[in-house]
Protein backbone atom coordinates (compact mmCIF):
# COMPACT_ATOMS: atom_id res chain seq x y z
CA UNK A 1 0.00 0.00 0.00
CA UNK A 2 1.45 3.35 -0.76
CA UNK A 3 2.41 5.61 2.12
CA UNK A 4 -0.47 8.03 2.59
CA UNK A 5 1.88 10.85 4.30
CA UNK A 6 5.51 9.62 3.95
CA UNK A 7 6.98 12.65 6.19
CA UNK A 8 7.38 12.07 10.02
CA UNK A 9 6.27 14.89 11.80
CA UNK A 10 6.49 15.94 15.81
CA UNK A 11 4.74 18.38 18.18
CA UNK A 12 5.81 19.36 21.44
CA UNK A 13 5.22 22.30 23.56
CA UNK A 14 7.76 24.10 24.95
CA UNK A 15 7.94 24.05 29.01
CA UNK A 16 11.28 25.72 28.95
CA UNK A 17 13.00 22.34 30.39
CA UNK A 18 16.38 22.50 28.64
CA UNK A 19 18.09 20.75 27.21
CA UNK A 20 14.73 19.53 25.57
CA UNK A 21 13.67 16.70 23.62
CA UNK A 22 13.65 19.15 20.65
CA UNK A 23 16.56 20.13 20.58
CA UNK A 24 17.89 16.41 19.63
CA UNK A 25 14.49 15.70 17.39
CA UNK A 26 16.02 18.51 15.09
CA UNK A 27 19.49 16.89 14.31
CA UNK A 28 16.94 13.77 12.76
CA UNK A 29 16.99 14.98 9.12
CA UNK A 30 13.77 13.25 7.76
CA UNK A 31 11.40 14.25 11.17
CA UNK A 32 9.48 17.49 10.80
CA UNK A 33 9.17 19.11 14.50
CA UNK A 34 6.62 21.71 15.54
CA UNK A 35 7.63 24.03 18.38
CA UNK A 36 4.28 25.33 19.76
CA UNK A 37 3.40 27.21 22.94
CA UNK A 38 -0.19 26.77 25.02
CA UNK A 39 -0.55 30.49 24.30
CA UNK A 40 0.05 30.52 21.34
CA UNK A 41 -3.15 30.89 18.35
CA UNK A 42 -5.40 27.58 18.74
CA UNK A 43 -5.62 27.41 15.11
CA UNK A 44 -2.03 27.24 14.09
CA UNK A 45 -1.38 25.10 17.37
CA UNK A 46 -4.44 22.46 16.49
CA UNK A 47 -3.57 22.49 12.61
CA UNK A 48 -0.06 20.73 13.52
CA UNK A 49 -1.31 18.17 16.29
CA UNK A 50 -3.79 17.23 13.82
CA UNK A 51 -1.67 16.66 10.84
CA UNK A 52 1.24 14.94 13.52
CA UNK A 53 2.18 11.69 14.30
CA UNK A 54 3.95 11.58 17.83
CA UNK A 55 2.80 13.84 21.06
CA UNK A 56 6.19 14.49 23.08
CA UNK A 57 4.23 15.64 26.04
CA UNK A 58 5.79 17.05 29.36
CA UNK A 59 4.83 14.25 31.87
CA UNK A 60 3.74 16.45 35.08
CA UNK A 61 0.01 17.45 35.11
CA UNK A 62 0.74 20.27 36.93
CA UNK A 63 2.54 21.76 34.22
CA UNK A 64 -0.44 20.51 31.29
CA UNK A 65 -3.18 22.58 30.49
CA UNK A 66 -5.99 20.23 30.40
CA UNK A 67 -7.16 20.96 27.02
CA UNK A 68 -3.64 19.52 25.54
CA UNK A 69 -3.47 16.72 27.88
CA UNK A 70 -3.24 12.91 25.75
CA UNK A 71 -7.19 11.75 26.23
CA UNK A 72 -9.95 10.49 24.31
CA UNK A 73 -10.78 14.45 23.13
CA UNK A 74 -7.34 14.66 21.81
CA UNK A 75 -6.87 11.54 20.21
CA UNK A 76 -9.95 12.38 18.00
CA UNK A 77 -9.13 15.98 16.97
CA UNK A 78 -5.65 13.98 16.04
CA UNK A 79 -6.22 11.21 13.76
CA UNK A 80 -2.67 10.36 12.43
CA UNK A 81 -1.48 9.97 16.06
CA UNK A 82 0.43 7.24 16.54
CA UNK A 83 2.94 7.33 19.69
CA UNK A 84 2.22 10.06 23.18
CA UNK A 85 5.58 9.96 24.32
CA UNK A 86 6.26 11.34 27.81
CA UNK A 87 9.20 13.31 28.98
CA UNK A 88 10.06 11.63 32.19
CA UNK A 89 9.16 8.30 34.18
CA UNK A 90 5.59 9.33 34.85
CA UNK A 91 3.03 9.80 32.36
CA UNK A 92 0.21 11.64 34.12
CA UNK A 93 -0.84 13.84 31.60
CA UNK A 94 -1.95 10.61 29.13
CA UNK A 95 -4.94 8.54 29.11
CA UNK A 96 -3.31 5.33 28.52
CA UNK A 97 -6.78 3.52 28.46
CA UNK A 98 -7.91 5.78 25.74
CA UNK A 99 -4.85 5.51 23.92
CA UNK A 100 -4.40 1.68 24.06
CA UNK A 101 -8.13 1.68 22.27
CA UNK A 102 -7.19 4.06 19.46
CA UNK A 103 -3.90 2.48 18.70
CA UNK A 104 -1.69 4.89 19.90
CA UNK A 105 1.29 3.80 21.82
CA UNK A 106 2.20 5.05 25.12
CA UNK A 107 6.25 5.51 25.93
CA UNK A 108 8.11 6.79 28.92
CA UNK A 109 11.58 7.50 29.76
CA UNK A 110 11.47 5.01 32.98
CA UNK A 111 15.10 5.41 34.21
CA UNK A 112 16.28 8.20 33.04
CA UNK A 113 16.21 10.20 36.09
CA UNK A 114 16.23 7.30 38.72
CA UNK A 115 19.88 7.72 40.08
CA UNK A 116 18.40 11.71 41.07
CA UNK A 117 15.44 10.79 42.57
CA UNK A 118 17.23 7.85 44.67
CA UNK A 119 20.05 10.16 45.64
CA UNK A 120 16.87 12.83 46.77
CA UNK A 121 14.66 10.41 48.51
CA UNK A 122 17.84 8.74 50.62
CA UNK A 123 19.22 12.71 51.06
CA UNK A 124 16.10 13.19 52.49
CA UNK A 125 15.82 10.23 54.82
CA UNK A 126 19.18 10.78 56.41
CA UNK A 127 18.48 15.09 56.54
CA UNK A 128 15.66 14.30 58.62
CA UNK A 129 16.63 11.71 60.86
CA UNK A 130 19.69 14.15 61.82
CA UNK A 131 17.72 17.08 62.06
CA UNK A 132 19.89 18.97 59.43
CA UNK A 133 17.21 21.39 58.64
CA UNK A 134 16.10 22.38 61.98
CA UNK A 135 19.72 22.90 63.25
CA UNK A 136 20.33 24.81 60.01
CA UNK A 137 17.86 27.28 60.69
CA UNK A 138 17.95 27.32 64.34
CA UNK A 139 21.62 28.59 63.85
CA UNK A 140 21.04 30.92 61.82
CA UNK A 141 18.42 32.67 63.72
CA UNK A 142 19.07 31.90 67.08
CA UNK A 143 21.87 32.04 70.15
CA UNK A 144 22.56 29.55 72.68
CA UNK A 145 20.17 26.38 71.81
CA UNK A 146 21.55 23.43 73.21
CA UNK A 147 22.44 20.99 70.32
CA UNK A 148 21.22 18.09 72.16
CA UNK A 149 17.90 19.41 71.08
CA UNK A 150 19.18 18.26 68.14
CA UNK A 151 19.60 14.86 69.12
CA UNK A 152 18.69 12.34 65.66
CA UNK A 153 18.82 8.62 65.24
CA UNK A 154 21.17 6.93 62.97
CA UNK A 155 20.05 4.89 59.52
CA UNK A 156 22.38 2.44 60.11
CA UNK A 157 20.79 -1.04 61.12
CA UNK A 158 16.95 0.45 60.82
CA UNK A 159 14.00 -0.82 58.61
CA UNK A 160 13.26 1.09 55.28
CA UNK A 161 9.98 0.10 53.78
CA UNK A 162 9.94 0.88 49.78
CA UNK A 163 6.61 1.52 47.98
CA UNK A 164 7.64 0.38 44.58
CA UNK A 165 10.66 -1.39 43.55
CA UNK A 166 11.16 -0.77 40.09
CA UNK A 167 13.96 1.59 38.58
CA UNK A 168 14.28 4.15 41.39
CA UNK A 169 13.10 1.97 44.47
CA UNK A 170 15.81 -0.68 43.69
CA UNK A 171 18.24 2.10 43.46
CA UNK A 172 16.83 3.36 47.25
CA UNK A 173 17.22 -0.22 48.09
CA UNK A 174 20.68 -1.09 47.00
CA UNK A 175 21.66 2.28 48.69
CA UNK A 176 20.29 1.98 51.84
CA UNK A 177 20.77 -2.47 51.80
CA UNK A 178 24.64 -1.87 51.04
CA UNK A 179 25.64 1.69 51.91
CA UNK A 180 23.77 2.15 55.12
CA UNK A 181 23.16 -1.39 56.10
CA UNK A 182 19.65 -1.54 56.45
CA UNK A 183 17.12 -3.77 56.30
CA UNK A 184 14.72 -3.25 53.23
CA UNK A 185 11.14 -4.31 53.01
CA UNK A 186 9.22 -3.43 49.48
CA UNK A 187 6.09 -3.56 48.80
CA UNK A 188 5.27 -4.26 44.90
CA UNK A 189 2.27 -6.10 43.91
CA UNK A 190 3.38 -6.63 40.39
CA UNK A 191 6.94 -8.08 41.19
CA UNK A 192 7.71 -12.03 42.96
CA UNK A 193 9.32 -12.14 46.28
CA UNK A 194 12.14 -13.64 44.13
CA UNK A 195 12.37 -10.81 41.74
CA UNK A 196 12.41 -8.28 44.88
CA UNK A 197 15.06 -10.39 46.61
CA UNK A 198 17.07 -10.04 43.44
CA UNK A 199 16.20 -6.14 43.42
CA UNK A 200 18.01 -6.16 47.65
CA UNK A 201 14.82 -6.14 49.41
CA UNK A 202 12.40 -8.40 50.82
CA UNK A 203 8.73 -8.58 49.80
CA UNK A 204 5.89 -7.66 52.36
CA UNK A 205 2.19 -6.61 52.20
CA UNK A 206 1.66 -2.47 52.26
CA UNK A 207 0.65 -3.34 56.11
CA UNK A 208 3.58 -5.23 57.19
CA UNK A 209 5.78 -2.18 55.19
CA UNK A 210 3.97 0.29 56.89
CA UNK A 211 3.95 -1.49 60.75
CA UNK A 212 7.54 -2.71 60.69
CA UNK A 213 9.57 0.81 59.11
CA UNK A 214 11.46 3.18 60.83
CA UNK A 215 11.49 5.53 57.20
CA UNK A 216 8.79 4.62 54.43
CA UNK A 217 10.17 5.77 50.80
CA UNK A 218 6.87 6.11 47.97
CA UNK A 219 8.28 5.30 44.71
CA UNK A 220 5.09 3.61 42.56
CA UNK A 221 3.45 5.47 39.31
CA UNK A 222 0.11 7.78 40.18
CA UNK A 223 -3.01 5.76 38.87
CA UNK A 224 -6.28 4.71 40.00
CA UNK A 225 -4.70 2.41 42.06
CA UNK A 226 -2.28 4.79 44.04
CA UNK A 227 -4.66 7.75 44.98
CA UNK A 228 -4.42 8.96 48.15
CA UNK A 229 -2.69 5.21 49.07
CA UNK A 230 -1.24 6.74 52.07
CA UNK A 231 -4.04 7.98 54.14
CA UNK A 232 -4.91 8.73 57.93
CA UNK A 233 -5.15 5.01 58.47
CA UNK A 234 -1.97 4.05 56.76
CA UNK A 235 -0.38 7.38 58.41
CA UNK A 236 -1.40 5.47 61.93
CA UNK A 237 -0.68 2.13 61.15
CA UNK A 238 3.36 3.94 60.49
CA UNK A 239 5.70 3.64 63.73
CA UNK A 240 5.38 6.10 66.31
CA UNK A 241 8.18 8.51 65.51
CA UNK A 242 9.14 7.05 62.02
CA UNK A 243 9.58 9.26 58.61
CA UNK A 244 7.90 9.20 55.33
CA UNK A 245 9.21 10.47 52.29
CA UNK A 246 7.40 10.92 48.83
CA UNK A 247 9.29 11.45 45.50
CA UNK A 248 7.07 9.94 43.46
CA UNK A 249 3.71 11.88 42.48
CA UNK A 250 1.06 14.31 44.12
CA UNK A 251 -1.84 12.33 45.02
CA UNK A 252 -0.34 9.43 46.34
CA UNK A 253 -0.05 10.73 49.95
CA UNK A 254 -3.19 12.54 51.47
CA UNK A 255 -1.21 15.80 52.33
CA UNK A 256 -3.64 16.78 54.96
CA UNK A 257 -3.55 13.93 57.18
CA UNK A 258 0.28 13.64 56.65
CA UNK A 259 0.31 16.95 57.89
CA UNK A 260 -2.31 16.06 60.98
CA UNK A 261 0.24 13.21 61.80
CA UNK A 262 2.93 15.32 61.97
CA UNK A 263 1.22 18.08 64.22
CA UNK A 264 0.28 15.45 66.27
CA UNK A 265 3.65 14.08 66.81
CA UNK A 266 3.12 11.01 65.88
CA UNK A 267 4.99 11.13 62.61
CA UNK A 268 9.18 11.95 63.65
CA UNK A 269 9.45 13.85 59.80
CA UNK A 270 8.22 14.29 56.33
CA UNK A 271 10.10 14.70 53.39
CA UNK A 272 7.85 15.94 50.42
CA UNK A 273 9.26 16.92 46.87
CA UNK A 274 5.41 15.89 45.30
CA UNK A 275 2.34 18.01 45.95
CA UNK A 276 -1.13 17.54 44.84
CA UNK A 277 -0.89 21.53 43.19
CA UNK A 278 2.85 22.29 42.18
CA UNK A 279 3.90 24.73 43.75
CA UNK A 280 2.29 24.28 46.54
CA UNK A 281 0.48 27.21 47.98
CA UNK A 282 2.62 29.57 50.98
CA UNK A 283 0.00 28.88 53.38
CA UNK A 284 0.21 25.07 52.79
CA UNK A 285 0.11 23.70 56.24
CA UNK A 286 2.76 20.99 55.80
CA UNK A 287 5.29 23.84 55.35
CA UNK A 288 4.54 25.44 58.20
CA UNK A 289 5.96 22.48 59.82
CA UNK A 290 9.15 22.69 61.68
CA UNK A 291 10.24 18.71 60.97
CA UNK A 292 8.99 18.68 56.95
CA UNK A 293 11.87 18.60 54.16
CA UNK A 294 10.06 20.12 51.16
CA UNK A 295 11.27 20.64 47.61
CA UNK A 296 9.99 21.34 44.37
CA UNK A 297 9.54 18.84 42.91
CA UNK A 298 12.84 18.62 42.00
CA UNK A 299 14.16 15.13 42.95
CA UNK A 300 14.74 14.30 39.10
CA UNK A 301 15.98 17.48 38.17
CA UNK A 302 19.99 17.02 37.61
CA UNK A 303 22.01 18.21 34.48
CA UNK A 304 23.03 14.43 34.28
CA UNK A 305 19.00 13.53 34.41
CA UNK A 306 17.80 16.02 31.97
CA UNK A 307 20.50 14.97 29.52
CA UNK A 308 19.64 11.27 30.26
CA UNK A 309 15.87 12.16 29.29
CA UNK A 310 16.26 14.19 26.08
CA UNK A 311 18.48 11.83 24.62
CA UNK A 312 16.51 8.64 25.87
CA UNK A 313 13.27 9.87 24.08
CA UNK A 314 14.95 11.33 20.94
CA UNK A 315 15.74 8.37 20.50
CA UNK A 316 12.56 5.94 21.43
CA UNK A 317 10.77 8.39 18.89
CA UNK A 318 13.17 8.36 15.95
CA UNK A 319 13.37 4.35 16.49
CA UNK A 320 9.45 3.95 16.74
CA UNK A 321 8.90 6.06 13.19
CA UNK A 322 11.75 3.52 11.29
CA UNK A 323 9.70 1.13 12.25
CA UNK A 324 11.04 -0.59 15.82
CA UNK A 325 9.42 -1.77 18.34
CA UNK A 326 10.06 0.66 21.83
CA UNK A 327 12.51 -0.74 24.81
CA UNK A 328 9.90 1.60 27.24
CA UNK A 329 6.35 0.66 25.96
CA UNK A 330 3.82 1.81 28.92
CA UNK A 331 0.80 -0.60 26.64
CA UNK A 332 1.71 -3.49 25.32
CA UNK A 333 -1.78 -4.08 24.23
CA UNK A 334 -1.98 -1.17 21.54
CA UNK A 335 0.43 -2.81 19.60
CA UNK A 336 -2.03 -5.11 17.67
CA UNK A 337 -3.61 -1.86 16.43
CA UNK A 338 -0.95 0.35 16.15
CA UNK A 339 1.07 -1.55 13.32
CA UNK A 340 -2.01 -1.47 10.42
CA UNK A 341 -2.42 2.87 11.76
CA UNK A 342 1.54 2.84 10.90
CA UNK A 343 1.59 0.59 8.04
CA UNK A 344 -1.11 2.82 6.81
CA UNK A 345 0.80 5.96 7.05
CA UNK A 346 3.83 5.17 6.11
CA UNK A 347 3.69 1.92 3.68
CA UNK A 348 5.48 -0.29 5.93
CA UNK A 349 4.98 -2.24 8.77
CA UNK A 350 7.30 -1.24 12.26
CA UNK A 351 8.66 -4.90 12.87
Amino acid sequence: MPARNARKTVFWFDDGKRPSVADELEKEKDITLHRLAYNGPKADIWGAMSASHVYCITSTRQEQPEEFRANAALLARCPDLLVVSASGAGYDTVDVAACTAAGVLVVNQSGGNADAVAEHAVAMMLALTKKIAQTDRALRSEKRVSRESFKGWNAHGRTVGVIGIGNTGRRVARICGLGLQMKVLACDPYLSAEEIKARGATKVDLPALLRESRFVSIHCPYNDETRNMIGARELAAMQPGSYLVTTARGGIVDENALADALKSGHLGGAGVDVWNDEPPPLSHPLLALDNVIATYHTAGITQDSRENMRTWNAQQVAAILRGERPPRLVNPDAWGKFVPRFERIFGFAPK
